[in-house]
């Protein structure tokens, strides 16, 4: 039997260390994983980068796994990219064409819905931005509250210290056909997401027919509790090998 090779994207204000309790685990089970960077420029830049990653290198079968916005990029990678056999979500957007990062927060109740951005991020330029374009960052009260609420404290400031922003523009720039019309999902919910309410994840993941695990934790319920994001993830896998 070919074991799928695992590939973890990150979402924004977080790299491929957030999914380091996932992947360890992984890697003890004995499959190869691999955390390319999400460049957190935009969708098309994104999700054509992660394609050009799944396409060399990987051979044989591939779940692509997305946290947050790292389920948007998913979503726009083309299943023609490699042998992708399944998608799983983790408190993440799973967008349908046409829709956009702010267009699905609207109305949800996300710690980020405010009518002042600056309340909850840091904007800051950054050097070849498009006119207006800018950098978003987590403010350290945001992340202590709303985005990573249930791990410990010097977790929380390294979080808030090492972040990667992701541009305004990216939040606004809409949705390809989504690969999950194409290939089966799994979605991990976490019920105490402040970013991403459990209603909004439940409603996009329902829509794309994902096979759904609830658990009691925040926007980053991987690290909080990767078992349950694992299970997810063994469970694709199981479906995907050969």
């Amino acid at each position: 039997m070919t074991r799928p090779t695992i590939v973890l994207v990150h979402g924004a204000w977080a790299d491929g260390s957030s999914w380091n309790p996932v992947s360890t685990e992984l890697q003890n089970q004995g499959f190869t994983v691999l955390t390319p960077p999400n460049l957190l420029r935009g969708v098309a830049t994104d999700a054509a980068y992660v394609s050009s990653f799944v396409q060399q290198r990987t051979s044989g079968p591939v779940v692509l796994v997305g946290h947050s916005y790292g389920g948007f990029v998913i979503s726009n990678v083309p299943t023609s990219s490699g042998d992708i056999r399944a998608l799983v979500y983790v408190d993440a957007f799973v967008p349908d064409e046409g829709e956009f990062v702010f267009q699905l927060l609207g109305g949800s109740g996300s710690a980020l819905d405010v009518p002042d951005p600056t309340t909850v991020l840091d904007l800051v330029g950054y050097p070849g931005s498009p006119e207006g374009d800018v950098e978003a960052f987590l403010k350290p009260s945001t992340v202590h509250e709303s985005f990573a609420q249930d791990l410990p404290e010097a977790d929380r400031w390294l979080i808030a210290a090492s972040q990667r922003p992701i541009t305004l523009s990216a939040n606004t720039a809409p949705s390809g056909a989504p690969a999950w019309k194409d290939v089966p999902s799994w979605a991990v919910v976490g019920t105490e997401d402040r970013v991403i309410p459990p209603a909004t994840q439940r409603h996009m993941a329902e829509r794309a027919g994902a096979t759904i695990t609830e658990v009691a934790g925040s926007h980053v319920s991987m690290v909080s509790h990767p078992d349950v994001t694992l299970d997810a993830i063994l469970a694709a896998a199981g479906s995907s090998a050969d």
